[in-house]
């Protein structure tokens, strides 16, 4: 993938689809080697490859900073994973696996309700989906969860602690990761990587078929 050319618009349509559950990069790995870049196209393509291949690194350590600048504010520390989850559930990979999750812990308690979870069936024709099958959680849309979510961590924050503690925290969190993906040098496992995940998303499309 030419990093370069790639839109912020497709980079996050590859954050949200791409399979959630890769485990973070070794601490060696992620603090191993850090390079100014020559040009801002180098720049600019090293971003987004960084981004895109410590996803999980970079998400941990922002729900990290949160997490320990309210460490003695529990209702704050429940704020943060409310909205570490709703974040979550933009990613595709992830509401699908938190629905299955779910949905197969009911079924051993109550299979009748468990068959309300599932999610609508969706029309076909000529052996092809209508539409392109809409993520649900508990037989609801995925956006249901992402505000209910969204306005629960909201209320915390508000009540728990300062906004603008919250905004520091949050933008000490993303500074951070801007600063790590700018001068962490892109090696030949994170490309290499990046095709592994092409090649399987394109393979995965192909056997939808």
């Amino acid at each position: 993938m030419d990093w370069g050319n790639v839109t912020a618009e497709d980079l996050i349509d590859a954050l949200r689809e791409v399979d959630w559950s890769s485990p973070p990069r070794p601490v060696s790995e992620f603090f191993s080697r850090f390079t100014v870049p020559r040009s801002y196209s180098k720049w600019n393509s090293r971003l987004k490859c960084n981004l895109y291949y410590y996803r999980t690194n970079y998400f941990i350590m922002i729900v990290f900073i949160l997490a320990i600048g309210f460490l003695l504010r529990p209702l704050a520390i429940l704020a943060t994973i409310l909205t570490g989850l709703s974040i979550a559930f933009l990613n595709d990979s992830f509401a699908v696996t938190f629905n299955e999750k779910v949905t197969r812990t009911v079924r051993q308690f109550s299979p009748h309700l468990a068959v309300k979870l599932r999610p609508p069936i969706t029309p076909v024709l000529r052996g092809r989906p209508s539409a392109k099958r809409a993520i649900h959680i508990c037989g609801r849309p995925r956006w249901v969860f992402v505000l209910v979510f969204s306005a629960a961590s909201c209320v915390l924050w508000l009540t728990s602690c300062r906004l603008l503690t919250v905004l520091w925290a949050l933008l000490i969190g993303l500074l951070a990761t801007l600063l790590h993906a700018s001068f962490r040098t892109p090696n030949l496992k994170a490309r290499l990587n990046t095709f592994r995940e092409e090649f399987r998303a394109v393979w995965r499309n192909y056997s939808e078929l």
